[in-house]
Formats: C-alpha cells, sequence, structure tokens
C-alpha cells in the first residue's frame, strides 16, 4: 500500500516486535494481509542468532504465500552494542551476531539489516568518543561483509540519550557523512549506509529540557534516511505507543506531518522509495487481559497511518 508523489514513493510495513513470544508470525501475516499491509521489517529476537536457515527459508515462504515481502531486518533491544565497549570478548560476540543477522536479511531476500549503535555504560561516558570510533572501525568492516553477502544497505538508528549515539542533529550528519564516504571510497565492495529513523525519538536531558525535538531530528536524517520507525510519544520521549484512538490525543506525533516533510523534501532522500514500519511496543507481555489487546491495536493503528500517513 503507497502514496506517490513525482518520484518519491510511500509505503507503510509493520515491524515484528510486538508478536514475540505472544503470537506467531502466520498470525501475524494474516492480519497485514487483511489490512493490505505488505511489507515486514524482522525485529531480532533471542533465538535468532542461532536458527538454522530451514528456518528462515520456512518463514519466507509463509510471507510470500501472503504477498508480503520481509524488505528489512532491525535488532530489537541492544544486543548489538558491544562495538561501543572497549571489551574485546564483546566486540567479537557483537561482529559474529551482526554477521549472523546479515546472513538472516539475505536468506529473507531483505536489502538491509540494521540495529542501534548501542549503548556506552553511564559509568564509562568519558570514553565516549573513542567507543564511537572503535564502532566505527567494526561496522566499516561489516559494510564490506554484507555487500559480500548480497545486501545493498545497512542502516543504524537515531536514538534519544547521550549514552546512545547518535542523539542529536549534528552527531547523525557526522556520523552518516562517514559512513556514507566510506562507501564512496568503496563502492564496489561496501553496501551503501542510511539511517532508519524513528520519528518519536527526540533528546532530554536530565532535567527534562529538550536539547533535540523529533521534528528537527528527523528533518536531519533526510539525506541519509532509507526506512524510518513510526510510532507515538510524549512530549519528552519517554513513553512510546501507538496511534489507537485512546492515544492520538496524548501523543505529539502527526503522521500527516511526517509524510508532508518527506514529500516536500524528497529530493534531499538518498532513495524514491521510503517504507515508514509501525514499530508497536505492545501491550505488557503475558497478562491474558494485555496480551488479547494487540490485534486491535495493530489494526487501529494501520488504518489510522493508511488515513494520515498514506493519504488514504
Amino acid at each position: 500500500m503507497n502514496m506517490e508523489k513525482q518520484n518519491l514513493t510511500l509505503e507503510l510495513g509493520v515491524k515484528s516486535d510486538p508478536i514475540v513470544y505472544r503470537y506467531s508470525f502466520d498470525w501475524l501475516f494474516d492480519l497485514m494481509q487483511e489490512e493490505g499491509v505488505g511489507f515486514l521489517q524482522l525485529g531480532s529476537f533471542f533465538e535468532l542468532y542461532f536458527l538454522s536457515d530451514e528456518f528462515f527459508h520456512a518463514l519466507k515462504h509463509k510471507a510470500n504465500r501472503r504477498n508480503i515481502s520481509i524488505a528489512s531486518i532491525f535488532s530489537s533491544y541492544r544486543e548489538l552494542g558491544g562495538f561501543l565497549s572497549e571489551d574485546t570478548e564483546l566486540q567479537r560476540v557483537t561482529r559474529n551476531n551482526y554477521r549472523r543477522l546479515i546472513q538472516v536479511a539475505h536468506i529473507l531476500g531483505a536489502s538491509s539489516a540494521g540495529s542501534s549503535m548501542g549503548m556506552v555504560l553511564r559509568d564509562h561516558l568519558h570514553r565516549r568518543a573513542r567507543s564511537i570510533e572503535t564502532f566505527i572501525g567494526n561496522y566499516c568492516e561489516l559494510m564490506h561483509y554484507a555487500r559480500e553477502e548480497g545486501l545493498e544497505w545497512l542502516t543504524l538508528e537515531l536514538m534519544s540519550c547521550y549514552a546512545e549515539p547518535p542523539c542529536s542533529a549534528d552527531e547523525a550528519c557526522g556520523l552518516g557523512g562517514t559512513l556514507q564516504a566510506y562507501h564512496r571510497a568503496h563502492p564496489e565492495s561496501t553496501v551503501n549506509f542510511g539511517f532508519c529513523a524513528d520519528i518519536s525519538h527526540g533528546w532530554a536531558n536530565e532535567k527534562k529540557e529538550i536539547l533535540q525535538d523529533n521534528i528537527s531530528y528527523f528533518v536531519s536524517s533526510l539525506p541519509f534516511l532509507y526506512e524510518f520507525h513510526l510510532k507515538n510519544t510524549d512530549g519528552i520521549y519517554n513513553e512510546t505507543f501507538g496511534f489507537e484512538p485512546e492515544n492520538i490525543e496524548r501523543g505529539i506525533v502527526d503522521a500527516a506531518q511526517v509524510r508532508a516533510i518527506l514529500l516536500e523534501n524528497h529530493t534531499l532522500l538518498p532513495v524514491n522509495k521510503i517504507i515508514g514500519y509501525l514499530e508497536l511496543p505492545g501491550p505488557k507481555l503475558g497478562r491474558d487481559y494485555t496480551d488479547i489487546q494487540l490485534g486491535r491495536m495493530l489494526r487501529e493503528s494501520l488504518k489510522h497511518l493508511r488515513k494520515t500517513f498514506l493519504n488514504l
């Protein structure tokens, strides 16, 4: 399901996070098919890094039977954050797991794989600049590996606190420029780099003062934007939630505004198709009275986004 303007196509998808340990992929694919949504971003789960190739071939087949494309794969936790650590053992495990994430993306036919950078431990923030340098060195190696595996893009998420870079427009532009420059220097042996932005992310400090609002942060990512997460949030980016009727009024994210920003600035974008993935945290996990709410939450949020983001 999409909306086109000039050379830009807007698409709506779903990130799979809220079904984990709650519903099956068959359940999610059926819901997506009924709602006319054809793109999935597979969120990571603990077993993903150890499952056989056959599991993912079967998952791709299940999606294809419903005309759903698993277009992207992205971490759901901070399990790939070891490159920000000075512990070489953590870096080794992160490298191995990231390689498996890339392999899984290839099996599924996804064009991209991504994650957040991770977190610099708060008692190690004095090492933050050095940690970012360590991350970049390791990440550039992965850009080569992803190309060998047939991917087109690696993506990183814009985050919401100083301990999790990038956390500001300036930092995002600096990081994006560095990684895109590396790709341009090695165009035949690396994948491209892009951001998986999140329209609900901004930066508030310890006093809850807004240092970077979510809209200007999102706009700063446009020259590097490959995909993004669609979810709602409050005025200090503390809680995240969906676009159900009970959450529209308390949230600050206007999906129609997001659409307008993308369409009006389409010449800044590095791609001519952008998928916004509904990323619901979902209700409290493991309660008989909460788990059953997920279907309603997904359907109501998707209906709202079809109307506002896709203008259908």
